[in-house]
């Protein structure tokens, strides 16, 4: 019986082209300093995002609980894989809450070290929101690169940056809330609002522009996708939404060794998960779902308390939701190993059986891989005794991961001729040419085994065949 499946629904990203600016890296003359100073700004700059990815994996997004429902596993971006992803530590309080006081031209003359009638005369307004043009910004830079004028260059380099690639909003234009956040160079709060803010917004209009840093989002995604050789490089040109689907607590690289010190930010203030102000509004996530990702258990589906969700447009916000964040950061709860055990990065069934009920409720979006069934029988000459090449073989893929590729061969003796029979192990699972990938490791040890296995035999043979030969007797010839 056909699995019900939810409609996909259409989206599109906020993409500016870069090119320009990626052109204004070659006046970067120190590079180490640059890192130093600016962390890990230019590889965001540089990351080539793959479009038809992003677009199926947006349509997992899952409105109730503020993440990415698989059928088999949940998975959600964080403010800890966000700070290592750029390389910039999360601050104990709000660095952007857009109640700041708009900056003077004066005051964004002093940031860029240049002249503030230059500022004053370029500033403008758009999309009912202050700025500057990029091309303006550009021009600078470039003169300022040209004349090695490091202090400069850098200042309005990375500010094209926040405005065009971390921060985008209007085509070619680096508005005021990008320009403020620069001012304190501590994004991380913001990035991560503005992301799940627009997910969360566009999904409920149906559709529509995400306007986020996408190459920040597509770097996450990436990091916990499987990372062997055969996913990658998808013989079998499986879609993504085939790939997706298929994905399995086993496949997900779930953990880097990067958060073993790490504490999680678990809750602020009166919240009971963690608040975000995005450029555009506030909304919470449940860093409570996201626990194995930074190296801790999960035990038992949450409880729904804790999941609670608010949200909330600037502009409309009628509960005051935006103070009573502000607010919330100035209390802050963070978890360790003292609170939440032992980083073994494992998931009990209580909690899977949960994500599972979720999937099997909020409906996918695609259709579940078909299933094949797996029926092998003892092969009655020497199977290929070669390492498979091809992952995405049409038998192989169906091989479980728990089962030998095949048991110990047994060696039969019967009036001077010699059997090698293969008993091979039936199962009843299914498995997809997806999830081949997983299995490779498995089979080639198995492969190796089996060389070994059929080398001896073969001595063998051949020894207790040379016996026999020298046993029999000779023939007589005629005179």
């Amino acid at each position: 019986m056909e699995r019900q499946r939810r409609n996909t629904k259409k989206y599109n990203f906020r993409q500016p082209d870069l090119k320009e600016l990626r052109n204004l890296t070659s006046y970067v003359l120190d590079p180490l300093g640059f890192k130093a100073r600016f962390r890990k700004l230019l590889p965001l700059l540089t990351t080539q995002v793959d479009e038809g990815l992003m677009g199926v994996l947006v349509q997992f997004y899952d409105p109730l609980f503020r993440c990415f429902t698989f059928p088999d596993i949940q998975l959600l971006p964080t403010l800890e894989e966000y700070a290592y992803l750029v390389g910039i530590p999360i601050l104990d309080q709000l660095s952007f809450s857009g109640l700041e006081s708009i900056p003077t031209s004066q005051e964004i003359a002093d940031m860029l070290h240049i002249d503030e009638s230059l500022v004053g005369a370029h500033m403008t307004t758009k999309g009912g929101i202050q700025g500057l043009p990029s091309e303006f910004l550009i021009a600078q830079a470039t003169v300022y690169g040209k004349a090695m004028s490091e202090d400069a260059f850098e200042a309005i380099f990375v500010l094209l940056i926040y405005g065009l690639v971390l921060f985008p909003n209007i085509d070619k234009f680096v508005d005021m809330n990008a320009i403020k956040i620069f001012s304190t160079l501590n994004p991380v709060l913001t990035l991560l609002g503005d992301t799940y803010f627009s997910l969360h917004m566009r999904n409920a209009k149906g559709g529509g522009a995400i306007v986020c840093c996408l190459p920040l989002l597509y770097k996450w995604f990436i990091s916990h996708l499987p990372q062997t050789v055969a996913f990658k490089e998808n013989k079998g040109y499986l879609r993504w939404s085939t790939r997706l689907m298929s994905l399995t607590n086993d496949d997900i690289s779930w953990y880097n060794r990067v958060y073993d010190g790490v504490q999680i930010i678990d809750s602020c203030g009166e919240f009971s998960n963690v608040p975000l102000l995005g450029t555009c509004g506030g909304i919470n996530y449940n860093p409570i779902l996201a626990r194995r990702q930074l190296g801790f258990p999960l035990k038992d589906k949450p409880n729904n308390l804790l999941l609670e969700g608010v949200f909330f447009q600037e502009g409309k916000d009628p509960q005051g939701l935006k103070a009573r964040m502000v607010r919330a950061w100035r209390k802050i709860h963070k978890k360790g190993r003292s609170e939440l055990g032992p980083k073994n990065c494992v998931a009990l069934e209580p909690y899977t059986a949960w994500v599972r009920k979720r999937a099997s409720e909020y409906l996918m979006p695609y259709e579940y891989p078909r299933p094949t069934p797996l029926v092998m029988v003892g092969p009655s000459t020497l199977p290929d005794q070669g390492v498979i090449d091809d992952p995405n073989d049409a038998w192989t893929s169906l091989l479980p991961q728990s089962s030998k590729f095949c048991s110990r061969p047994l060696v039969l003796w019967s009036n001077s001729v010699f059997f090698i029979y293969f008993k091979d192990k039936l199962t009843h699972r299914y498995y997809t040419r997806a999830n081949s990938s997983r299995l490779m490791d498995h089979l080639e040890q198995q492969n190796r085994e089996l060389k070994e296995e059929v080398a001896r035999l073969t001595t063998l043979m051949e020894s207790f065949l040379a016996a026999q030969s020298q046993s029999s007797p000779t023939p007589s010839t005629s005179p």
